[in-house]
């Protein structure tokens, strides 16, 4: 029984002015990560497979590393952009599993039709995201090394001493857009996954979260991303079992944070 409170059935009319946000603490993110491996141990075939296409996305970056290393410092953003929607069959297989039903891989892979519209508007606004972010890092990278180096496939030759203006250069704008877009994305996919919203009020509800309670989403956030980095070390081997659980515990994070909105007030009726 997950100790997530249940919300009652959602209405078409939730919006980010009647939707509450549960109180949370820097501990919630612990919690999360429970429930997300709980789910993942119910349902291991899922998982395994979403995790797979993770490894598999890494395995094709350090390909792409070795031939064009400027381009893979662009297109690693992408990770951003992609590993949200993939965890859609995650969040899917979480709310089964909440609602009592039996996880189906199948169904998980098409989890995004019921949602098709607003999912379309929502990616193609983390797209431009992601595309102004790919254009902005190889900027940097042109301007720090005048031109594309050959660096000969050796990720040391890039963290060189004598390159340390372009790591801050490309770690700082990294970090605002990845900032930008996990304010946005924390909660909103699953959100839209859930309730009739449009995409609009999933984003604003997601940075009302982050900039209301910073503290438990700058923890959540820096738990992804250590786990997401441990996990890419063992030649993204990691992400084999880092992946799934992420995804199954940002669907809790969201359960966890989004309320139910509060009844309206019947309408009067005109006599």
């Amino acid at each position: 029984m997950d100790d997530t409170p249940r919300d009652a059935e959602q209405r078409p009319h939730d919006s980010i002015l009647d939707l509450p946000l549960r109180p949370l603490s820097a501990l919630d993110p612990l919690r999360w990560l429970r429930l997300g491996w709980r789910d993942f141990m119910r349902a291991p075939g899922i998982g395994l497979f979403y995790g797979a296409c993770f490894a598999a996305m890494g395995w094709v970056l350090l390909w792409t590393y070795l031939s064009a290393p400027a381009w893979v410092l662009a297109l690693s953003a992408g990770f951003l952009l992609t590993g949200p929607f993939l965890c859609l069959g995650l969040y899917d297989a979480s709310r089964r599993l909440e609602q009592g039903d039996k996880p189906d891989l199948g169904a998980s892979l098409i989890a995004w039709e019921s949602r098709a519209g607003t999912m379309a508007i929502f990616g193609g606004v983390l797209l431009i995201l992601e595309m102004i972010w790919g254009r902005a890092s190889l900027i940097i990278f042109a301007v720090s090394f005048d031109g594309m180096p050959d660096l000969g496939g050796s990720l040391m030759t890039l963290l060189a001493p004598e390159n340390l203006g372009f790591i801050v250069a490309y770690l700082g704008v990294g970090a605002l857009f990845a900032g930008l877009i996990f304010a946005v994305s924390v909660v909103s996919i699953p959100m839209i996954l859930d309730r009739s919203v449009d995409a609009v009020s999933a984003g604003l509800t997601s940075l009302r979260l982050c900039l209301t309670q910073p503290w438990p989403m700058l923890v959540w956030g820096a738990t992804i991303t250590v786990l997401v980095v441990l996990a890419l070390l063992p030649g993204f081997l990691g992400l084999l079992i880092v992946g799934p659980v992420l995804g199954h515990a940002s669907w809790h994070a969201y359960r966890g944070a989004v309320g139910e909105a509060p009844p309206r007030a019947p309408e009067a009726t005109v006599t």
